[in-house]
């Protein structure tokens, strides 16, 4: 086969499943405002992670060949920002929220997993070890896309809900402060594995 599927499939799910950026922004989101609230932002990181995929997949990987310094640069903003959000996952408390509170929804979403360094290494990852050379890009992108999306489908919410379910056992405890600083300390630290060295989870 062009794409080799079936263990694509078993490496995606064990990378999405696994703390990353997206998943701690999931868990934190699911957390603050509740599962039902949050679900447009569950949509969007899902979505978002098709604006990585395909134009990777067509051949945006040979560009980075062609100006190494600008995907370089890109790759520290993309660390500055999750280390910002990080920040707002670390100061978020659990109160119920108040008229002024906004949720975060569906275009929030889609800029997680662009400005995610996880999500670049896992789909350049993908594309380098499960798709056959010859291959035609719009076959395996096509394939990467449906599989990762697939698996999104399931692991994505599951965070959320369980950002929703844990915030309902620790709010307003002492405990709720030291939970919000280790998933920001999660995210950081996912980050910092995949830039310098060399992860590739979710």
């Amino acid at each position: 086969m062009a794409v080799a599927t079936t263990s694509f499939l078993i490496f995606a799910a064990s990378q999405i499943g696994t703390p990353g950026p997206a998943n701690m922004a999931l868990m934190a989101t699911g957390a603050r405002y509740g599962f039902r609230a949050a679900v447009p932002f569950v949509a969007g990181v899902a979505l978002g992670k098709q604006l990585v995929i395909w134009p990777v997949g067509f051949g945006l990987m040979e560009l980075a060949g062609q100006a190494p310094g600008v995907f370089q640069s890109l790759k520290y903003l993309c660390v500055a920002y999750i280390c910002w959000l990080a920040w707002k996952i670390a100061n978020l408390r659990l109160s119920p929220m108040s008229e002024t509170d906004r949720v975060p929804g569906f275009r929030a979403g889609l800029l997680v997993h662009p400005l995610n360094p996880k999500a670049w290494a896992m789909i350049v990852g993908g594309f380098a070890g499960f798709v056959a050379t010859g291959t035609p890009h719009f076959q395996a992108t096509l394939t990467i896309a449906f599989l990762l999306l697939a698996c999104q489908a399931v692991f994505h919410p599951i965070w959320a809900f369980a950002g929703d379910r844990i915030a309902h056992a620790v709010a307003g405890r002492p405990a709720e402060k030291y939970l919000m600083w280790m998933l920001a300390a999660l995210t950081v630290a996912s980050v910092f594995y995949v830039v310098f060295g060399g992860g590739a989870q979710e």
